[in-house]
């Protein structure tokens, strides 16, 4: 058997021994790697959660309507003979706006105003003097007839005590009997007559009499209406923003002429979904944001319609401003924040740092001190689109993750950066960038300038 050399032997085992080595190394590299990948760490903001006041608005378009309106529409069909207002004229209640032909109005008027008159003087007399002469009269008549009776009484005694005694025919007795009869015939009535008259005539004559009167001024009063209506007066105050008509031109009966609108009191209608307007209640405070304009109308909720619009499901919510701008004008579309409720001493953290899943629900990520994001469970209150009101789940002043936590895992490690940090890890990344394109530059001017001049150089050769 052939001998080995020692240095054989000796560089054989040196290069088994390095080839370990390098195998463990690799091990080690790959373990470190392993280890790197499973807890890595992750750049995060936080934010302390802090007691602050806080609110839930409902926000929405809405559009501009006076409070208070009136389309103005005569009730006759005629020419207008006259107006007094123009669009942008400002009136009060019970003004007079414009006036329509109306001479044939008054003269029926001054006609029924006549007999009207003549009814109540015939009143005042039958009141007056007709019925206590006519009671007079039958007072008189019936006295009359009462003397008349007893004289026609004492005679048929006296004929039939004469008869009785055979000093005179009996056809003289039975004249002075008919003659009798007659007489009580006569005073019955005249009395019944005075009785009547005394019960049932005066009230009947008065009721006929009083009849008349109205009857005539019920007729004076539809002929004075009808001339009112020639009148236009405005319902409202307000400023006229509409006259689509010019004198001269035919008014019909319940057509619109002029619209009145009263500016100082303006609401802005919206419809809003279901779940939204169950938060509202009249006197919930509110502001109306106008294009163009910097400072919101403040404002108050006024009505929340108590049913839905079959149309579209929604809730009618009016929102009526206290001071109205003077650009803000009916018609116009706007938008409405309204405050449903308010929170004061809540404990808030910003509304991006709440996340919720299927499995924890809402949840946040607070920073520990042992560097790791830890995951709360919170039940979350007032919620708006800047902040969130944590009812429970962490205390007021723990730190948040405010940037950074969307999608991490509970337990990781975090680096906790401010917003300066991050903000100047961005200059300087932008810097260095500059920073090597302006050398790489630089470097393709000079390397251009060397070929120029060995361009040059071998043309002088």
């Amino acid at each position: 058997m052939k001998k080995v050399p020692r240095w054989k032997r000796e560089s054989a085992n040196r290069g088994t021994l390095l080839a370990a080595v390098a195998a463990v190394l690799l091990i080690a590299a790959g373990c470190s790697q392993q280890a790197k990948e499973k807890d890595p760490i992750v750049s995060v903001q936080t934010t302390p959660a802090a007691r602050a006041v806080i609110s839930q608005s409902v926000s929405t378009e809405a559009v501009v309507f006076p409070l208070e309106q009136a389309t103005v529409a005569p009730k006759i069909t005629s020419t207008v003979k006259k107006f007094f207002v123009q669009r942008g004229s400002r009136v009060a209640k019970g003004q007079l706006l414009a006036q329509l032909e109306n001479a044939d109005l008054s003269a029926s008027a001054e006609a029924s105003k006549g007999d009207y008159e003549q009814a109540e003087a015939n009143y005042a007399l039958t009141v007056g003097a007709g019925l206590p002469q006519q009671i007079q009269k039958a007072e008189l008549d019936a006295a009359s007839a009462k003397a008349a009776f007893d004289a026609q009484q004492r005679i048929y005694d006296s004929r039939k005590e004469l008869l009785q005694q055979g000093a005179i025919p009996r056809r003289d007795f039975e004249a002075a009997e008919v003659a009798l009869a007659q007489a009580r015939s006569q005073n019955e009535q005249a009395q019944r007559q005075l009785a009547d008259l005394r019960r049932l005539g005066k009230e009947q004559l008065l009721k006929s009499a009083q009849g008349t009167k109205e009857s005539f001024e019920g007729k004076y009063r539809g002929a004075a209406a009808l001339l009112s209506y020639s009148l236009i007066k405005s319902p409202i105050d307000g400023v006229v923003t509409d006259r689509p008509l010019y004198e001269g031109d035919l008014a019909t009966a319940n057509q619109p002429i002029l619209t009145v609108m009263n500016l100082s009191r303006l609401i802005g209608k919206a419809h809003i979904p279901q779940a939204e307007a169950a938060q509202l209640k009249v006197g919930n405070p509110a502001e109306i944001t106008t294009a163009g304009v910097d400072e919101p109308v403040n404002a108050r909720v006024s009505l929340v319609s108590p049913a839905l619009d079959p149309g579209s499901t929604t809730v009618e919510v009016w929102v009526e401003a206290r001071k109205p701008d003077p650009a803000l004008r009916p018609g116009m579309t706007v938008q409405v924040s309204m405050t449903a409720k308010t929170a004061r001493d809540a404990i808030v953290v910003p509304a991006g740092a709440v996340f919720r899943s299927e499995e924890a629900g809402d949840y946040v990520l607070v920073a520990g001190s042992d560097g790791k994001a830890h995951q709360k469970k919170v039940q979350v209150g007032i919620r708006n689109k800047d902040s969130a009101q944590i009812v429970s789940g962490i205390n007021a002043g723990d730190p948040v993750i405010t940037s950074g936590g969307y999608g991490l895992p509970d337990d990781t490690q975090i680096k906790i950066e401010s917003a300066e940090e991050e903000k100047g890890a961005v200059g300087t990344g932008d810097e260095k960038d500059k920073k090597g394109a302006a050398d790489e530059n630089g470097a393709k001017k000079d390397k251009k300038t060397d070929k120029t001049a060995a361009k040059s150089g071998k043309g002088k050769e």
